[in-house]
């Protein structure tokens, strides 16, 4: 009898492992695809990114420098390796900045607006941005479940043995908090 009890002791033992075990490698794994997926639409963006540059040309002669902004920040994404999250990100979110600049610029061509080409990208383009800002956010809900899973006991004894790491969670640049400044002086009565 006592050894049937420490024979069903192991196995519920070995059963609780494997499933702390299981559980934690599919945290990671959903982690890694939430990452992913940042990175399908981030290359979304930079494939999107030359033909809206080669609209705005055909109507903007005077705006090459932020052209030329967005062309050497898509470079440079595409060279970061796809290991630094981190690199990704900030050079990612200065170039969401320099579209916006870009798309600021738009404003001062009426006929580049109404342009069909431009409306489609731009719709496109702004489609890309709120898929990106769900991705991290995906990314961020599920680092948070594996980070919660790893301080957890039993499981952190478990992660601790296997070696798992707490992954870091995607920052929103600082200037993104900044309040923005109104002013109602400007107004009029």
């Amino acid at each position: 009898m006592t050894l049937i009890i420490i024979i069903v002791v192991i196995v519920l033992l070995i059963a609780i492992y494997a499933g702390l075990y299981n559980s934690l490698i599919q945290l990671r794994t959903h982690a890694q695809e939430s990452w992913s997926q940042i990175d399908v639409q981030l290359q979304r963006r930079n494939d999107l990114i030359p033909n809206l540059i080669s609209t705005v040309k055909g109507y903007s002669k005077y705006e090459a420098g932020t052209l030329e902004k967005v062309t050497k920040l898509r470079t440079q994404l595409n060279n970061i390796p796809d290991s630094d999250h981190a690199q990704k990100m900030e050079v990612s979110n200065e170039l969401t900045g320099t579209l916006r600049t870009l798309f600021a610029v738009a404003e001062n061509y009426p006929d580049l607006k109404a342009s069909a080409e431009y409306q489609k990208l731009m719709e496109e383009l702004t489609n890309t941005e709120n898929k990106i800002a769900y991705s991290r956010q995906l990314y961020n809900s599920t680092v948070a479940a594996l980070d919660a899973k790893i301080q957890s006991f039993p499981s952190n004894i478990i992660a601790k043995i296997h070696h798992f790491q707490q992954m870091d969670y995607l920052q929103v640049p600082a200037e993104a908090k900044a309040v923005p400044k109104v002013s109602f002086d400007d107004l009029g009565d």
